[in-house]
């Protein structure tokens, strides 16, 4: 029975994840959901910004801190490990609801485009960093990410293996293509509020500060991590280099 609950846990928190993502996507482009970001403001500016500092604190916190390894083993002293991984993304999409549901739009507008060109490139910049970010995810292993492969193995009685080292496609341009596709997603948009001005600075804030944390943890658990570290830039791709065969011209 133990085996079946844990599956179900596992599938249901990716649902709940997948659900998650998808309700960002309207509420970050201010399409088809109920709250947007760019909703009608209720409360004064001063206590909206208060308030989305505080959500987006929380989010970043729960976020961090159970990706760190002291708590995973802290943490599986109370729960299954095969359903660490699941508990993570269960407790990453309850953080981000909690910051739809609560989030306080601000007003105002920095810029706007009007021209149809600017707004279509802009739509499809955004688009291109929510696709850039699910597509990094399966270079690697989707279901391993979000918790789906370890509770699938336990259920089959097999014991979970750490996945190898890897540095496929996009990967080999950037260390972090998922992030680079986070902030698309969250610096494109034709109109630019306040409130999503506020969301975007914040969340880029967080990005480059887990970076160094996420990768110290990478460095500690894989050796190659280090020389990869040396060789791939983290989030703006090189030039490419002219290479060094070309022909003398004779005198």
């Amino acid at each position: 029975m133990k085996r079946h609950l844990i599956l179900l846990y596992g599938v249901a928190s990716y649902a709940l994840f997948f659900a998650t993502f998808l309700y960002m996507v309207g509420f970050m482009g201010n399409l088809w959901v109920p709250k947007s970001i760019d909703s009608a403001a209720s409360v004064p500016l001063t206590r909206a910004l208060l308030i989305d500092f505080l959500l987006l604190l929380g989010f970043s916190l729960q976020h961090s801190v159970m990706a760190r390894p002291a708590f995973k083993r802290a943490w599986t002293r109370v729960i299954p490990e095969s359903a660490e991984r699941s508990t993570y993304v269960l407790c990453s999409s309850l953080a981000l609801i909690a910051v739809f549901w609560l989030w306080q739009p601000l007003g105002g507008v920095i810029w706007d485009f009007e021209a149809t060109w600017a707004r279509c490139t802009m739509w499809t910049v955004f688009l291109a960093g929510w696709a850039l970010i699910l597509l990094s995810t399966f270079l690697l292993n989707h279901f391993d990410l979000f918790g789906l492969r370890q509770v699938w193995l336990q259920w089959r009685g097999i014991a979970y293996t750490e996945l190898p080292f890897r540095t496929p496609s996009l990967y080999r341009v950037v260390r972090h293509p998922l992030y680079v596709g986070w902030l698309l997603a969250l610096w494109a948009t034709p109109t630019m509020t306040i409130a999503h001005l506020a969301f975007a600075a914040l969340c880029t804030i967080y990005i480059l500060a887990a970076i160094p944390l996420e990768e110290q943890d990478l460095v500690d658990s894989l050796p190659e991590y280090a020389a990869y570290r040396e060789r791939v830039p983290m989030l703006i791709p090189r030039a490419p280099q002219m290479d060094a065969l070309q022909t003398e011209n004779p005198a």
